[in-house]
């Protein structure tokens, strides 16, 4: 079977999914904010289950996330809760935890296992380390370049992803860092909402056209990029070194923005693989992006084509 990478896509909501799999994904990470870090949406058990029956007979895999940083209380409740994935019929789980590895295995055996502890994830000895144990995937950080994306590829027998599309979070704390400013302010009563959809931001001082989304959920704080990564243009230097997954993260973004992002990789992805040698990038994938693409928030390449990365 000729290669032909997964373009991996997040959902908030089950509309959404069925929606994006008209547009062209693959696949979805989705899951719930007990065990999973800084979804697009909040979906339980049984949403979970409903998401593998609509996907499942369009070819269409589900991935659980399961990459939350682990407390006892919360690893006390893993092996009820990875055996409900594997009984839904999930396609992988995504962990980066040991204690969600030693569920799986014992609650789901079989289960694919995708590794991704953030940005950690930078070399290819530490993909063998988790393949040894279990993995399936290893999940790349996104502070590599491209060259550092290619050697790794090349060096591992794991499948691998990247992320091309999207936003990235640039810092997290389990500490509720608004409250706790907003507090010292002694005006606790002026953000009662302080969730994803709330639209805060931070500025730096000297920088102030750059805005920072920030967010605290039962997880902490999240401060995000102030970029969007975009790499349909480039896309087939990653397709050119045999990358398995390109993801598509759409957190804090609207369902009409992220269908337009599927379908424009999904064009790039069937172009490419259909004639390599003949490929061309077409800038009507892009035109389509940036006509829904934020004012306030560039697209870039994110680390791709920097020196220093990490």
């Amino acid at each position: 079977m000729a290669y032909k990478p997964e373009l991996l896509a997040t959902a908030g909501s089950l509309e959404e999914l069925e929606r994006l799999i008209a547009a062209g994904a693959d696949a979805f990470v989705i899951g719930e904010a007990r065990y999973g870090m800084r979804l697009s949406g909040e979906f339980s058990k049984e949403m979970i289950a409903q998401a593998v029956e609509i996907a499942k007979p369009k070819g269409v895999r589900i991935y659980a996330s399961l990459n939350n940083l682990m407390d006892n209380e919360t690893a006390d409740g893993l092996d009820d809760y990875v055996a409900s994935l594997a009984e839904a019929g999930v396609d992988a789980i995504v962990f980066g935890d040991p204690a969600v590895l030693m569920a799986a295995r014992q609650h789901a055996p079989g289960i694919a296992l995708h590794w991704n502890a953030e940005m950690t994830s930078t070399n290819f000895v530490t993909a063998e380390y988790w393949g040894r144990r279990g993995a399936t995937r290893f999940v790349l950080a996104r502070e590599l370049n491209m060259e550092q994306v290619i050697e790794t590829a090349a060096s591992t027998a794991l499948e691998t992803q990247v992320q091309v599309h999207g936003m990235t979070n640039i810092y997290h704390s389990k500490r509720s860092l608004v409250d706790s400013y907003m507090e010292h302010q002694s005006e606790t009563d002026r953000l009662p909402r302080k969730d994803k959809d709330r639209g805060l931001y931070v500025m730096e001082a000297e920088r102030q056209d750059e805005r920072y989304p920030i967010f605290e959920d039962a997880n902490g704080t999240h401060i995000m990029s102030s970029d969007d990564i975009c790499m349909v243009e480039n896309l087939h230097e990653l397709m050119e070194a045999g990358v398995t997954s390109l993801k598509i993260e759409g957190i804090m973004k609207s369902i009409e923005y992220n269908e337009t992002v599927v379908r424009a990789y999904r064009n790039a992805i069937d172009a490419y693989t259909a004639n390599p040698d003949d490929y061309s990038f077409q800038e009507e994938w892009l035109e389509a992006i940036q006509q829904l693409q934020d004012p306030n928030r560039e697209l870039s390449y994110g680390f791709f084509y920097k020196e220093q990365v990490y």
